[in-house]
């Protein structure tokens, strides 16, 4: 087994160890060993610090380190991380409903194998699989290795939607949807067993390490097991008790509205996104222009804008997207603090430019954090308010702000340059970065992608941004062993057609990555709409540096002008 890790950059702000490519339990024990190492050396710009199969994935703040340095360093924890065994405990047994509704690719399956349905029942079931990562989505747990006499690809073309519960085949790895998502694994079955429940001290069920053995249940035994099995006894979690004096109330909430701060660091290797903001920049500049620290939580407001009410004075300022706003009548400047009054309503009207918007009040919105973070994640329903959008009804609590910041607009100049938005009626133009995997595609795969610009279709969300337009050819095939996947990169299925990954995004993927947009430009990218176009360009890792470090010199300067 190699030692030694090739170092592979995944664009301006992660960098990712390789091991041997292939499902091995030691090969996997290897990774999660390297990662707890570079996680106990508390290296300076490390966000987070991701196992997978046979690699492992940092995340770093590159106005922090430098990627040179950074690898170097790596390189030595991985070259003094002691091997370690990859035996595991006694397995945790899985029921499982196999087939019909529970299963609906059961015969697909048996199809690739030549085999009947209940072979490939008796097949999936037998082994005791080893947890090698947790990854996707909170509680995903991928397992392995399955028979390769019923290792199916991946569909060429993901479901939008996949059932809570469902037991998929990728290949080598099967594994269990612990929520309702996207997904594109061939689904064989279906488990009651909650893998992730945000209800219990410990949410997970289980972790990398751990063993697992499937067991069938007929569908009549669905409602007698669920929530009464395979559970480790755990403590329940007590929210904390949130006290404030003041309120938002929401009178409209708009089309999607949710609640947003920096972002859940730190639990990749469990499975949980970051979330955030979709514009990082215009998140910021908001927070800057009432005086907040930049990981304060604010609203992240999409497409169409709310109707709220203070019970108390506030300073709020909006930026991101361009909508008329107004306080009781009374139009509102962008990018710029300004007073509500006691009683009085803010509303958004008409949206003129972008699609994401973000209202920030001096002091925050304090609600209860989750795992660290009030960031709100629409697919595992973690974070915000109930970790869902907001209704009518809902009542915010907002903290005590740390200044109280002047009221002198700020150049508007130097806002709209910090937030910048997609040019009507032409393509956005954003910037990437080669790779990560960027050998699994043809030679000319990267002038395909700047050849024209990609539609965006309307099946995207915050997870990610579906596109249309030229194909994007594999010259190694369309399947992957499921690796870390970073925020801006483009995933590639079988069908051509790349798949953005934004805010929302799952943590890891089993499709080839082609190339990631640099940081400087990801709120570009997080202002487009359904029906909009990208264009993409490729850059060189000193040109996206110099933008990112362009970008953070202007937003200093306003958070020290706010500040003053």
């Amino acid at each position: 087994m190699t030692d030694h890790p090739r170092i592979v950059a995944a664009g301006d702000s992660a960098v990712v160890l390789e091991f041997e490519e292939r499902i091995d339990p030691d090969v996997n024990a290897r990774a999660v060993q390297v990662a707890e190492a570079i996680q106990a050396a508390g290296l300076p710009g490390v966000r987070d610090v991701v196992p997978t199969y046979r690699s492992v994935a940092v995340y770093f703040d590159p106005l922090r380190t430098e990627f040179d340095a950074l690898a170097r360093c790596l390189e030595g924890e991985a070259a003094a991380a002691r091997p370690e065994s990859a035996a595991a405990g006694a397995p945790v047994r899985i029921p499982v409903c196999y087939g019909g509704t529970f299963g609906p690719d059961l015969g697909a399956v048996a199809a690739f194998a030549g085999l009947g349905e209940a072979d490939v029942v008796r097949l999936h079931k037998q082994p005791t699989y080893r947890v090698f990562m947790m990854g996707f989505v909170p509680g995903f747990t991928y397992l392995g290795p399955v028979n390769p006499r019923i290792a199916a690809p991946r569909r060429p073309t993901p479901r939008v939607r996949v059932p809570a519960g469902s037991v998929g085949i990728a290949g080598l790895q099967t594994g269990m949807y612990p929520s309702e998502t996207p997904g594109g694994w061939q689904l064989v079955g279906r488990t009651p067993v909650r893998t992730f429940d945000l209800s219990r001290r410990d949410p997970f069920l289980l972790k990398a390490g751990d063993a697992v053995q499937f067991y069938e249940v007929a569908p009549a035994d669905w409602d007698r097991l669920a929530g009464s099995v395979a559970h480790r006894p755990v403590e329940p979690r007590v929210p904390s008790p949130v006290s404030c004096r003041s309120h938002m109330h929401i009178i409209r909430p708009g089309l999607q509205t949710t609640i947003q701060d920096g972002g859940r660091w730190g639990w990749q290797s469990r499975g949980v996104s970051p979330a955030g903001p979709m514009d990082p920049c215009a998140h910021r500049l908001a927070n800057a222009l009432v005086g907040n620290n930049r990981e304060a939580a604010t609203l992240e407001i999409a497409l169409r804008g709310p109707e709220v009410e203070f019970d108390h004075e506030q300073i709020v300022a909006v930026a991101g997207a361009v909508f008329s706003i107004e306080v009781d009548g009374r139009a509102q400047p962008m990018n710029s603090p300004f007073t509500v009054p006691s009683g009085s309503r803010l509303r958004f009207g008409e949206r003129l430019l972008g699609s994401r918007a973000y209202l920030a009040v001096a002091g925050g919105i304090v609600c209860a954090p989750t795992l660290g973070s009030r960031a709100t994640h629409l697919v595992s329903a973690m974070g915000g308010l109930d970790g869902r959008a907001l209704a009518a009804g809902d009542r915010l609590p907002l903290g005590d702000p740390d200044v109280r910041p002047g009221l002198a607009p700020r150049p508007p100049a130097a806002a709209r340059g910090l937030s910048a938005m997609p040019a009507e009626g032409r393509p956005t133009r954003v910037r990437v970065l080669p790779g990560p995997q960027r050998d699994y595609f043809a030679a000319d795969a990267l002038d395909t992608l700047q050849s024209a610009p990609y539609a965006v279709h309307a099946d995207s969300d915050r997870m990610g941004f579906r596109l249309e337009g030229p194909a994007l050819r594999h010259a190694r095939g369309a399947d992957i062993i499921s690796d870390a996947t970073p925020l801006g990169v483009l995933q590639v299925p079988a069908s051509g057609q790349p798949v953005l990954l934004m805010a929302d995004r799952q943590t890891t993927g089993g499709y080839p990555k082609l190339a990631t947009v640099i940081a400087a430009d990801i709120g570009l990218a997080g202002q487009l709409a359904p029906g909009d176009r990208i264009a993409f360009e490729v850059c060189t890792l000193r040109e996206a540096l110099a933008a990112l470090i362009a970008q953070e010199r202007a937003m200093m300067a306003i958070e020290a002008a706010a500040r003053r």
